[in-house]
Parts: C-alpha cells; sequence; structure tokens
C-alpha cells in the first residue's frame, strides 16, 4: 500500500463558494434594511461638522482628539435659490422644521409627533422651554422621551435633529393652567411673552436646508398622521387648521368636540372700527364677549360633513398648528411682541405676513385638537 496522504487536494471551485456563501452570510446578519440604511445615510451625510454649522444639522463630535483645540467651523456656500417649498415635499425631500414652545409636556403630545407619516429624517423638532419649575419638570419629561426615541427607537422614528432651548426671561404668569392663561386681562402679557419665545426660538434655529415651518403647540394631542403632507398639498405661503377639543357631555357621557382656537379670522368693519378708537399700545381680543368684534371665525365655519380640502381667506391666524413657507419667515414675517396694527403674537404675525405681499389659508373641515384639561 502506498503512503497516506496528510490531506486532500481542495478544488478551487468548492473554496470560491465557501467564501462567496461566508460573504453572503455576513452582509444578511449584520446589515439593516434598506430603507433604514437609507435613513442613517442621509442623516449622516447632512450632519453638521461643526457647533457653529447650521443650527438645523445635527451636530457630530469627531472622534479624533484635537488637543483641546477647536476646529474652526468650516466655509459652506448654500444656494438658496435651489430650495423648495411645494406641494410634494416628500417627492422633492423638502426638509421640515417643527417648533414649539413648551411650558408642560403631555406625553400625548409625543406619541402623535411619532406618528407624522412624513419621513423622520426629513424632520428637525425645537423646543423653547421657560426657567422655572414647572419647565424644568417638562425639560426632563422630554429628554427622557428623546432618549427612547433617538437612542432605542427604531431607526424611521429617529428625527433628523432635536433641539432644546430655555428661555432667558421670566413667563409673565405664576400658573400655566388653561383658565389662568385664557383670562383676558392675562392676554397682553402673556401673548407678548409667548411672541419673544417663538422669535427666539426661530431665528435660532431657522437653517439655510429649511423649506417649511410647522408651528406646532405641546398641547395639541391628535392630528391626522399626514398632517404635514395635507397642510402642504394645498401649496400656501401660511396655511392653518381648525383647532378643536374633544370633552365629555355631562349629561349624556358622550365624547363631543367643540371650537378651541378663535384666533383664525376674517377682519370685520367692527374690529377695524374698535381699533381705530384705540390707543397705540392697546390690542384687539378675540373670543371674548367684553369686546365683540364681529368677525368671521374660522372655528364656527367648520363643517361635519364638509370638504376638508375647502380654503378660505384669513386676516389672523391661530398658532396650535400652522404650517409656514420658510420664506416667509426669511422674508421678516415674525411674531411681534408690541401692537401691530392693534395685533399680537400670531395675529399680529398674519398682518405683517400680509404687509409683505403674503396671504394666510385656513381649513375650516381639516381639524387638529388640543388637549382638554
Amino acid at each position: 500500500m502506498g503512503p497516506v496522504r496528510s490531506f486532500r487536494r481542495t478544488n478551487p471551485l468548492t473554496v470560491i463558494v465557501g467564501v462567496v456563501l461566508c460573504v453572503v452570510i455576513f452582509v444578511f446578519l449584520f446589515s439593516p434594511s434598506s430603507s433604514e440604511t437609507a435613513a442613517a445615510q442621509f442623516r449622516k451625510a447632512s450632519a453638521a461638522s461643526n457647533p457653529l454649522s447650521p443650527p438645523t444639522s445635527p451636530f457630530r463630535k469627531p472622534n479624533e482628539k484635537s488637543n483641546g483645540n477647536r476646529v474652526p467651523p468650516p466655509v459652506v456656500h448654500y444656494h438658496m435659490n435651489n430650495l423648495s417649498s411645494t406641494s410634494d415635499p416628500v417627492g422633492n425631500r423638502e426638509t421640515i422644521l417643527i417648533l414649539t414652545p413648551l411650558a408642560r409636556f403631555y406625553k400625548e403630545y409625543w406619541d402623535n409627533l411619532l406618528k407624522l407619516t412624513y419621513p423622520h429624517e426629513l424632520i428637525t423638532l425645537a423646543f423653547i422651554i421657560p426657567k422655572n419649575r414647572e419647565g424644568n419638570a417638562a425639560t426632563a419629561a422630554l429628554q427622557e422621551q428623546i432618549t427612547k426615541t433617538q437612542k432605542t427607537g427604531p431607526e424611521k422614528k429617529r428625527f433628523a435633529s432635536i433641539i432644546i432651548e430655555r428661555q432667558d426671561f421670566d413667563p409673565p404668569l405664576a400658573s400655566q393652567s388653561e383658565a389662568e392663561r385664557h383670562k383676558m386681562e392675562n392676554q397682553k402679557a402673556r401673548r407678548a411673552a409667548m411672541s419673544r419665545a417663538r422669535n427666539s426660538l426661530l431665528f435660532t434655529t431657522l437653517g439655510p436646508s429649511t423649506s417649511w415651518v410647522l408651528w406646532l403647540d405641546s398641547d395639541i394631542v391628535e392630528t391626522p398622521p399626514t398632517l404635514i403632507q395635507d397642510l402642504a398639498a394645498h401649496d400656501k405661503a401660511i396655511i392653518v387648521p381648525n383647532c378643536f377639543q374633544r370633552y365629555e357631555d355631562q349629561k349624556t357621557k358622550q365624547v363631543m368636540e367643540r371650537p378651541y382656537d378663535f384666533n383664525s379670522w376674517q377682519d370685520s368693519d367692527t374690529a377695524q372700527r374698535l381699533g381705530s378708537q384705540m390707543g397705540p399700545d392697546d390690542i384687539l381680543l378675540e373670543g371674548y364677549a367684553d369686546m365683540a368684534t364681529y368677525r368671521a371665525l374660522m372655528a364656527y365655519m367648520a363643517d361635519d360633513h364638509g370638504d376638508p380640502h375647502m380654503e378660505v381667506p384669513l386676516d389672523g391666524v391661530g398658532g396650535t398648528a400652522l404650517l409656514v413657507k420658510a420664506e416667509v419667515h426669511r422674508d421678516g414675517a415674525m411674531f411681534p411682541p408690541f401692537p401691530f396694527y392693534h395685533l399680537i403674537e400670531t395675529e399680529g404675525f398674519a398682518k405683517m405676513a400680509k404687509r409683505l405681499g403674503w396671504s394666510a389659508t385656513g381649513l375650516p373641515n381639516y381639524k387638529v385638537y388640543h388637549y382638554n384639561e
């Protein structure tokens, strides 16, 4: 018998097939789904390379050590003429900045945000929170939800970036209860402070790639999941849905709904006459019996069986849910914390935008819902 061979001759084809099979298994086990990869790649590509880069881009700290020396910010050229805000924001990959002044945190608000079907990698969230006890509690609750969403949540639910700012001025009201917020005597001081907060939040977060700004109050707890697409589809400079509130009827025990936001309206001769008789520091308020303006309120234009796409022109808008083309804000339209033609905050914003050539539109049959305390 001949000598025993220590090994068999290996077929080269077998080796090649084995290597290919190992590579396929490795890719299958360790690669995320294609949709998650696309979202992750978009976030990475849009990440800022320096803390002084545009605020709506997430900043990633460099891995390499810089010996304590700050790397200078890059010089970046932005082609603003290529920025679009169209009726098809998803198809055109338009970025959305959702801005929320937040005095109290409502879990229902956050849950509703997560249900929005607009691609989350195209959404930046930004909040401004007062520096008081309630604000501290709201910040802690918000950060807890952010951690769950951004670190451990599904990739498709994660937002491009999230910004939290704290107000550098004290809130005018000691209590943020619904009853206290809506007292007529508190409106001027409260809404002036709200204007300052909105302007601070807007002009520190509006980046060069932002196409749309969605103002969404922290107590809006229910909207259609397609809110952004639905509003943008109208291709209007300023557009606002109708804000309602659900409640339980004490007699029938059935869940009913009622109008909540009365700041979206069409002007009247009576209101203009009242304004002409006011002093320079006086403001017109809507929704109070002591100041009957006889404006046409969008809150009362709603038809349960009406077309949700129906549009009406507006002279004043509310800010509970308000979609604005970023170009409008870049043009200078802001929230006056002072009487502007006897209007203040969101109503003053609509007036200022109109003076700049931008019109406001309302959707009386398209509803969002306010938290009921």
